[in-house]
């Protein structure tokens, strides 16, 4: 009998790959995610890397406006990615513990020391992570002596040395805190035909929402926040940290929040502008004014913040400011989002000037992501549980925006490079 021609072999591969593929979409589909992830195990072990294919539906389940769907794709995603032996044992562990492109910084291993003990007083994590913590302390000293703040921390790659010691721990999800939907996820207490109409009556696309949430819905999502070892963004300024939905800033709840927004607000989100990101980014030292200041690359941005009124110890401060100026429709997502000066020189030449929304928990900032907007200064308690927490959601394409006022293009931008998106990060490009 002849052997199988190079071929028929690849065909008989390719075959093997696409079932294992059909049967992971099936569970899926089915809500089955410890077997849907035993799969992924299986698919690794034999050569077949399903993370591609696991990004590629999330993105697709987005476009579709299946939003559950999507939170379950990235549910795998980030157990796949960051997940660790502490997670409920039919997860697995992560397909790649030895990570790469890990840096450590102060800030995160100090939020990090922070939160694991603050897991540790209320016994969910256990006494394993005493030495930990002490590693994490020496770390901590040495990259900063005298405790000194500085705007920009120069990340350290997570050496062979350091990797040994807390390579398992450092940017893992250790926790993630089970957070199911509530009867209502959005409060009561405000009417969404006055938010669209406030919305659409204003020039620039803007609407504030107070008590946006309902008592339970917050109360749940703060202590997701708290709890779940999900901040892995630690590449911004001023010790900020970000969680995004793909590396594990995700759970039932948060997707209610989603759908009952798209739902409650049909001619400002609605069918027109899908979920296209959500994230939250945490606080835990001072922010000076004017160093945040960006626009998004999608079309509605639906901003709203959870740590107490209280925590606030500058009652001045603390909220955001929105500028009535909009990113050019020419300008890159590095020259929106991150260029300072280009900004600061663009808001002069349109004279901009500013509305500023004070912090108030529970409150929420319903706009217009192409307008330029920044964290106004931020002076928090800094105990663990008062850092400045804000959750964002991203509805929509910025290109496909039908509220974008100002379809000039800018002189001064810079030539995008050729096949480059002006309106996208190239994280999120596909």
């Amino acid at each position: 009998m002849m052997p199988p021609s190079p071929m028929a072999a690849i065909r008989a591969v390719e075959h093997g790959a696409g079932v294992r593929r059909n049967q992971l979409t099936q569970l899926v589909i089915a809500g089955a995610r410890a077997e849907a992830l035993r799969l992924c195990h299986t698919m690794f072990a034999e050569g077949d890397d399903p993370i591609r294919f696991l990004d590629d539906r999330f993105m697709d389940c987005l476009r579709g406006q299946d939003i559950h769907r999507a939170g379950e794709y990235a549910a795998l995603l980030s157990t796949l990615l960051w997940g660790s032996q502490w997670l409920r044992e039919e997860d697995g562990p992560p397909v790649f513990p030895n990570q790469t492109r890990v840096f450590l910084t102060a800030s995160k291993l100090r939020h990090d020391w922070e939160q694991i003990s603050y897991l540790r007083a209320r016994g969910i994590l256990g006494d394993q992570f005493e030495p930990i913590l002490a590693h994490y302390q020496k770390l901590i000293e040495a990259m900063r002596p005298a405790g000194r703040e500085t705007p920009r921390e120069v990340p350290t790659p997570l050496d062979p040395e350091n990797s040994a010691r807390i390579g398992h721990v450092y940017n893992r999800i250790l926790h993630r805190r089970s957070t199911p939907r509530v009867p209502r996820a959005l409060s009561a207490s405000w009417s969404a035909g006055q938010v669209e109409d406030e919305y659409l009556a204003s020039r620039c696309g803007i609407a504030i929402v107070d008590e946006f949430l309902s008592r339970d819905a917050l109360e749940s999502l703060r202590l997701f926040c708290l709890e779940s070892t999900v901040w892995s963004g630690n590449r911004y300024n001023h010790g900020r940290l970000g969680a995004f939905f793909r590396d594990g800033f995700n759970c039932p709840l948060l997707l209610q929040v989603a759908e009952e927004l798209r739902d409650a607000l049909p001619r400002v989100i609605g069918r027109n502008y899908p979920l296209q990101q959500l994230w939250a980014f945490k606080i835990g030292q001072p922010l000076p004014a004017d160093s945040t200041i960006h626009a998004d690359f999608a079309a509605i941005n639906v901003n709203f913040w959870i740590t107490p009124t209280s925590a606030n110890r500058d009652e001045s401060s603390g909220g955001m400011v929105i500028y009535d100026a909009q990113a050019p429709l020419n300008w890159n997502f590095d020259f929106y989002n991150g260029n300072l000066d280009a900004i600061g020189a663009y808001l002069q030449r349109k004279q901009a000037s500013s509305i500023r929304v004070p912090y108030r928990q529970n409150r929420a900032i319903i706009f217009n992501s192409d307008l330029f907007h920044a964290t106004e200064a931020v002076d928090f308690d800094p105990d663990y549980e008062n850092h400045r927490i804000n959750i964002t959601m991203l509805f929509g394409y910025r290109h496909q925006d039908m509220h974008h006022l100002d379809s000039r293009l800018d002189p001064a931008a810079p030539r995008p490079a050729l096949g480059a998106s002006g309106w996208r990060s190239a994280a999120f490009r596909r």
